[in-house]
């Protein structure tokens, strides 16, 4: 039960040195997007190497190699998708959502709140979080594809961070769908 075999933990030594070596060395040849945190997908594909990872290092069923073909099919799967996001149009919205206005201008987004079932004192946490002590120097709060809140202090300048969004009308309606 504690202990069973000098032999089982060489092997999870041996097998969790090389196993790591072979997964830094594929997230390395895939590139950085691999790990980003830019939608569900992404975090799947993180969770489910991690997962394996684990699978490899603590299952004596699965072998060394079978765990490097693993995280191969992993990454060259989210390499594939990120591809096709990148040169197939339409092909982002069936993996990404959108993101979605909540604050606006002074204005709750109630519909889009409700929507995305997010509560005001998360949006206010989430203005804490930026150092920010009063709504009032708050444009906007939008909730990302990835799940996190970003928070527009100031729109001064040229080009709006908020230009992908569908913006509320002067009623404070927003045209946008769920995300």
């Amino acid at each position: 039960m504690f202990f069973q075999t000098w032999t089982d933990l060489w092997r999870i030594i041996v097998v969790g040195l090389l196993s790591y070596a072979g997964l830094i060395l594929f997230l390395r040849l895939s590139g950085k997007r691999t790990l980003s945190k830019m939608n569900a997908f992404d975090l799947v594909v993180t969770v489910a190497l991690g997962s394996t990872l684990a699978t490899i290092l603590l299952s004596k069923e699965v072998s060394l190699a079978e765990g490097l073909v693993a995280f191969a099919v992993l990454i060259f799967a989210q390499h594939g998708v990120a591809w096709l996001q990148v040169r197939v149009p339409g092909f982002q919205k069936v993996v990404k959502s959108e993101p979605r206005l909540l604050y606006f201008r002074g204005r709750w987004l109630d519909q889009a709140m409700r929507d995305e079932r997010v509560a005001r004192v998360e949006l206010l946490q989430a203005v804490r979080s930026t150092g920010n002590a009063s709504l009032q120097s708050v444009e906007a709060v939008v909730l990302e594809t990835d799940g996190t809140f970003a928070v527009v202090t100031s729109m001064q300048g040229g080009d709006s961070a908020l230009e992908n969004l569908s913006l509320p009308d002067e009623s404070g309606r927003n045209d946008s769908t769920p995300g």
